[in-house]
């Protein structure tokens, strides 16, 4: 692993930390963006594993881009809850089980939309690379 793997992992670790700890008074939000703690079970694994994330939120559910900063692969959590759908997602001190879906077709575009209109860096990861970014939509389960 490179140092610079080991150093987000160690950065993503700490926020999420803090996240927990403070229930979500601490790190729930960046430059006017909100954040939250994504919970998936590892496919390899079966482990839990935590990840900081922008949101972008639509009515009762949530989304994702699985932008990995524009590189050139899918980040962990997305193949991890692509695996395995049912996720919790903690919103400030509020945690919810939910169920994450990739958007397709036109609705895909519609949200891609909506979500470049909260955080315009979305859009600069998309031109970092030639994958398409993925849009997650997570809703509430049961």
């Amino acid at each position: 692993m490179g140092i610079m793997r080991q150093g987000q992992r160690v950065v993503t670790g700490l926020h999420a930390r803090l996240y927990r700890w403070s229930g979500g008074r601490i790190g729930a939000s960046a430059r006017g963006i909100e954040l939250v703690l994504l919970t998936t079970v590892g496919r390899r694994s079966g482990a839990e594993r935590v990840t900081p994330l922008a949101a972008v939120p639509w009515g009762e559910n949530l989304l994702l881009v699985a932008s990995n900063g524009g590189a050139a692969r899918h980040p962990d959590w997305y193949l991890n809850l692509s695996a395995e759908p049912r996720v919790r997602v903690q919103r400030g001190p509020e945690v919810r089980p939910m169920i994450a879906r990739t958007a397709q077709g036109a609705e895909r575009e519609a949200l891609w939309q909506k979500a470049i209109e909260v955080n315009a860096a979305f859009d600069g990861y998309r031109h970092k690379t030639d994958r398409e970014l993925p849009v997650v939509v997570c809703e509430p389960s049961g």
